[in-house]
This record gives structure tokens, C-alpha cells and sequence, in this order.
């Protein structure tokens, strides 16, 4: 369990390069669409970003343990257990080899799961635009658990990894260690998104972080 939930920090805090894109636009937008009073003051402003950030991630957990949950059943309703197991496992390194690749940006394909949660998010995104503008912490904290549900395929690949985890606790626990770790890069998007954008540049940075996400992904094989 430790480095599983290490993983998911772990491709949390890479996938800044990936959120800047795909959640930094609407951060950066909800941010200056609050009220003067609280973009100027020094401890309302993070209060609502963190708001957005726990209803995310909150959205994120209970997703995980709805796979988990899934997970569990897929695997206590086969035959062999051990060969269950070892198929199982197999396919999360195979899925955080292709977060890895993808990080690098070598394998930009990856982010077409996105699409599987196309007629979820149809259904949820009227629900999160009522809640605009967004006028207290309480209303910062619901739209952030309909962003939550944004399709997104890195958030998409790590559901298939806790499907692994066959277990509803443990895969929420996967998904909040995933969501805690992009929680600096969305929450400050409004801020630094210059400087972060400049980061993503580096190309030899992200190569060295999907890399490093791969090796994990080998290591589990051979340290379940």
C-alpha cells in the first residue's frame, strides 16, 4: 500500500505539466471571476481554491472506490485467484507505463481515454454551471466536486489502475494521494501559470519524470 499511494503522489505532482493544460484554464477563469474583495485579500482567495481543490479530489476518491469496489467484484467472481492476482498486477504496471510514456510525451494517444466519460460529464456539467458565479466557499467546494468529473484521460488511467487495487477503501485512498499531488499545480494555475508553463517546456524534465513513473511501474512487478 505505502508505494502504491507514493505512485499516485508521485504522478500527482508530475502531472503538472498535463494539468496546466487540461485544468489550469479553468482555475486561472474561476479565479478572477470571484468578487474583487476576495482576489485581493490574502486569506479568502485560498480559501476558495482550496474549496475547489477538495471537491476535485473528494469526487476523485469516491470514483476511486467505486473501481475499487468494481475491482473487488471482477476478482472474487473468477477462478483462479493467484492467476487473478499476477493479470491484475500486470495491468497496473502496464497502466503506469503508459502514464509514464505519456508524462514524456511519447505517447500523446494515451490521453484519448478521455473519451469514455463523455456521457457522464454530459450529465453532471449543467449541475456545476448553475453553481456559477461562485459566491462562497460552500459553493466553491460543490463545483469543485462536479469538476471532479471533467473527462480527463490521466485521471481516467489511474481509475483503471485502482480497479486493481480491488479494494473500495484503498482505491479511494489511491485516487486522493493522485488528486492531493496536482492540488499545487491547479491551485496556484491563476498565480504562476507563466512560470509553470515555462517549466513544462523542459522537455528533459518531463522525459526524466515519465521515465521515473516507468521504472516504478517495473518495480512493481518485482515488489508487489
Amino acid at each position: 500500500m505505502e508505494l502504491s499511494l507514493a505512485t499516485a503522489l508521485l504522478i500527482g505532482l508530475a502531472s503538472t505539466f498535463h494539468c496546466l493544460g487540461m485544468c489550469g484554464g479553468i482555475s486561472g477563469a474561476l479565479t478572477f471571476s470571484l468578487p474583487v474583495e476576495v482576489r485581493q485579500s490574502r486569506w479568502r482567495l485560498p480559501a476558495y481554491l482550496l474549496a475547489y481543490g477538495l471537491g476535485r479530489i473528494g469526487s476523485y476518491a469516491l470514483a476511486g472506490a467505486i473501481t475499487g469496489t468494481v475491482g473487488a467484484i471482477l476478482l472474487r467472481g473468477g477462478g483462479n485467484m493467484a492467476f487473478l492476482h499476477v493479470l491484475a498486477q500486470t495491468l497496473a504496471a502496464a497502466v503506469l507505463v503508459g502514464i509514464g510514456l505519456y508524462l514524456a510525451g511519447w505517447f500523446p494517444r494515451f490521453a484519448q481515454l478521455q473519451n469514455i466519460g463523455a456521457p457522464v460529464w454530459r450529465r453532471l456539467e449543467p449541475y456545476g454551471r448553475r453553481l456559477l458565479p461562485v459566491s462562497s466557499p460552500l459553493q466553491a467546494l460543490l463545483f469543485g466536486a462536479a469538476w471532479g468529473w471533467l473527462p480527463c484521460g490521466l485521471v481516467y488511467s489511474m481509475l483503471i489502475w485502482t480497479l486493481t487495487a480491488a479494494d473500495a477503501l484503498e482505491g479511494a485512498l489511491l485516487m486522493f494521494a493522485f488528486g492531493l499531488g496536482t492540488l499545487p499545480a491547479v491551485m496556484t494555475a491563476g498565480v504562476f501559470a507563466a512560470q509553470l508553463a515555462r517549466l513544462a517546456r523542459i522537455t528533459h524534465l518531463r522525459q526524466i519524470i515519465g521515465l521515473t513513473i516507468v521504472a516504478v511501474a517495473v518495480a512493481t512487478l518485482f515488489y508487489p
